[in-house]
């Protein structure tokens, strides 16, 4: 099952949305969102907090940029998770 969705906040004063899917696998669960046309996918780790993964293939595309939004994106979806 997946569910669409937009995330949406600021970093640094600018506002953003992102295109995101809900993946349900068996009992756990996958957030995908698209940032800057990376696919970045957010799993829990042991701690229950969200870690972003990248393809190995998209890692080299990721900018100072990116890296602040995707830590946002992570942030956000633990506000709403645990909200």
């Amino acid at each position: 099952m997946d569910e669409a969705f937009a995330i949406t906040g600021s970093v640094q004063g600018k506002e953003y949305s992102f295109d995101a899917r809900l993946v349900m696998i068996g009992y756990t669960h996958k957030f995908i969102v698209l940032i800057n046309g990376l696919e970045v996918v957010y799993e829990t780790d042991e701690e229950r907090q969200y870690r972003a993964v990248l393809n190995e293939s998209d890692q080299g595309k990721v900018k100072d940029c990116d890296v602040e939004l995707i830590k946002a994106v992570a942030n956000k979806i633990e506000s709403i998770h645990f909200a």
